[in-house]
């Protein structure tokens, strides 16, 4: 049977799962979840997407994603090899950390969202380790599992910074004290019985969705057996900023001049601050960014992009920095971004 194709977009929502090879733990122990969610974190930020939900088991995890981009390849490509690599390396192995590609589900929002992030929320108290256990007794289990989002849902001051709950409660009535308590609730019924998992409807094409959400995919990449393995007519994205239009005012924030960051052999941070800038706001291919700033090539910019992320991780006041022109492109342009 041929893999669902991966369809993008802006704004798309997904349900992703990742299992480990063999079925082997993904997991050693706490020092590897907080490793996990500090690249997911640093993922997020990169390629500008955005987490409603997660959750982290022995041998796999879930996460319920926005991307306003349309760049979920390449967001899941960096934060997997990231992972991998930063795995790897702690536990002294090489190799692959997961079982094939990750599995992602595109979500008709509007119909399957809240289903979806509560199968999500769910996982910790499914299968053999909740069998016999009464409804108290996995909704206890829930409130004291660490590694999942739930809790930030149902309490502002359990979230952690970089998730995201207003999507989905928003169909309980808002992030506010009601509609987190009518959240509750509505995971908590998935405790009393048995249901229908969302994910079923999505097997063989990958789309969770009613039949006129498919329709409408459909319409926007044809026949579902389509031999692209990608849908690249549908990751065509709005840029929130043109190139020369942000490197005009990069250069007027930081006081430099083109010249002095295009220079060939420069190790200004700015020229590493710019290439970034250029990937995550205007939504350039790496090898464009490279005839942008001197004429290098795509390897470049991607050493001199990781360069600067190591930098921005080991010195605050390059952070500071990095993240006061973000404000100031922000303010500028009156664009989020």
């Amino acid at each position: 049977m041929a893999r669902p194709l991966r369809i993008q977009y802006p704004g798309a929502y997904y349900h992703i799962t990742c299992r480990g090879n063999e079925r082997r733990k993904i997991f050693a122990d706490g020092k590897d979840l907080s490793l996990f969610l500090e690249k997911l974190a640093l993922s997020l930020e990169i390629y500008n997407v955005i987490l409603l939900a997660y959750v982290c088991m022995r041998n796999h995890f879930h996460l319920v994603v926005k991307t306003p981009r349309g760049n979920l390849s390449e967001f899941m490509r960096h934060f997997n090899i990231s992972y991998t690599t930063s795995y790897n390396h702690r536990h002294h192995r090489s190799g692959h950390l997961y079982q094939g590609r990750y599995k992602a589900f595109l979500i008709d929002a509007d119909n399957y969202l809240r289903a979806v992030s509560r199968y999500v929320h769910l996982n910790p108290v499914r299968g053999k380790a909740a069998e016999g256990k009464s409804e108290e007794e996995k909704w206890r289990g829930l409130m004291k599992y660490r590694w999942s989002s739930l809790k930030g849902y149902l309490s502002p001051r359990e979230r952690v910074g970089f998730l995201s709950c207003g999507d989905v409660l928003d169909h309980m009535g808002g992030d506010n004290h009601k509609g987190r308590e009518r959240y509750g609730e509505f995971v908590r019924i998935g405790l009393k019985k048995e249901l229908e998992n969302p994910l079923e409807l999505g097997k063989g094409h990958g789309v969770v969705g009613e039949d006129e959400f498919i329709e409408s995919i459909k319409s926007k990449i044809g026949k579902w057996g389509e031999a692209r393995r990608e849908q690249p007519a549908l990751r065509v994205l709005g840029r929130l900023l043109k190139p020369d239009e942000l490197i005009e005012k990069f250069l007027r924030i930081v006081g430099r001049k083109k010249e002095e960051i295009c220079r060939k052999g420069t190790q200004l941070p700015e020229r590493g601050m710019l290439m970034e800038l250029l990937y995550r706001f205007c939504n350039l291919p790496q090898p464009e960014i490279g005839r942008l700033i001197g004429g290098i090539d795509y390897s470049a910019v991607s050493q001199s992009r990781q360069r600067l992320r190591n930098a921005l991780a080991r010195d605050a006041g390059l952070k500071a920095k990095f993240d006061k022109i973000v404000s100031s492109l922000h303010e500028m342009s009156r664009i989020k971004i």
